[in-house]
């Protein structure tokens, strides 16, 4: 007979996949795709189907399936993706807490878009900030390059028609838009009957090149000649060059109604109309909801109300 001494006694390794492995099958569940995930991480594609197939073999279930050319994760693959999401995004955020020495777990992440969170959110973050004395936010500028579903934000705020998958969407305010110009514009002349495009510049929105046209046919002003302007990708942009006397630009009100009041803009035409969308606030149901989700949410609609 023979006995094992305590301290030659191995233990018993704990049932964890490889932290690789976790992150291939975690980024290939969010874009649905293993060439996406491995630009995603910098590694071959090759790696992360090795990863995913000795992830598989470990937990002695299949994760994914393809349909046709479509890869879908299995039902124990859904579930599997909620909880890993969640594990990571913990471990995530206890290096960083580790890194700078203190708790981040509370923070609260807003992601807007760069026009909405120059313009409208941050002038107002005081009294939000006034209103919820113990809140710690962070403020992201999200353009809608990021899908909602892949956001790690608690909340976003987007512009577009209330279809997106993969999050909860909660109408805020419709948009509605104006033409700004700066008060010593040349050629500029009050008051404006007619729109002369061949004699005031107007800048152009290169992701909504339809802008002029919406606003054209909603306030039934008059114009002539072609719009040649300078193009921006941004709402932002486009107010920053309308401040410097570029010309005309369509932007949504709730962006610039502080500065028309300043005097540091001014709207040459009475006419604004609503475009086709609204703005939302969107919470990921990837994500276990915030506790101070419902508090910024209430906020935001009672700002949008009273602006």
């Amino acid at each position: 007979m023979s006995f094992t001494h305590e301290k030659d006694r191995s233990p018993m390794r704990r049932f964890i996949p490889s932290l690789a492995a976790l992150e291939c099958f975690e980024a290939a569940a969010r874009h649905r795709s293993f060439t996406h995930a491995a630009q995603d991480l910098g590694i071959t594609q090759s790696g992360v189907s090795r990863q995913i197939a000795a992830l598989e073999q470990f937990l002695g279930l299949k994760l994914f399936q393809r349909i046709g050319s479509r890869l879908v994760l299995t039902e124990v693959g859904e579930a599997y993706l909620r909880d890993t999401h969640r594990l990571l995004s913990d471990l995530e955020n206890s290096a960083i807490d580790a890194v700078r020495g203190q708790s981040l777990s509370g923070v609260f992440t807003l992601a807007a878009p760069t026009g909405f969170a120059t313009h409208w959110l941050i002038p107002r973050l005081a009294r939000l900030r006034a209103a919820q004395p113990e809140l710690l936010i962070e403020i992201r500028m999200q353009d809608d390059k990021v899908p909602p579903q892949e956001s790690r934000a608690d909340l976003i705020v987007r512009r577009g028609g209330g279809a997106w998958a993969g999050v909860r969407a909660e109408p805020l305010a419709p948009e509605e838009l104006t033409v700004i110009a700066a008060p010593d514009l040349p050629g500029l002349q009050m008051p404006l009957d007619i729109l002369d495009f061949d004699r005031l510049p107007s800048l152009q929105n290169a992701k909504r090149p339809d802008l002029w046209l919406t606003w054209l046919r909603g306030t039934a002003v008059a114009y002539k000649g072609a719009i040649l302007g300078p193009r921006f990708d941004s709402s932002a942009a486009l107010i920053a060059g309308a401040r410097h006397g570029l010309g005309l630009a369509l932007v949504p009100r709730m962006y610039v109604a502080r500065e028309i009041g300043d005097g540091h803009l001014m709207e040459p035409f009475a006419g604004k109309t609503h475009s086709a969308e609204s703005f939302w606030a969107l919470r990921p149901e990837h994500l276990p909801p915030h506790p101070r989700s419902a508090q910024v949410l209430a906020w935001l609609k009672r700002e949008m109300k009273a602006a």
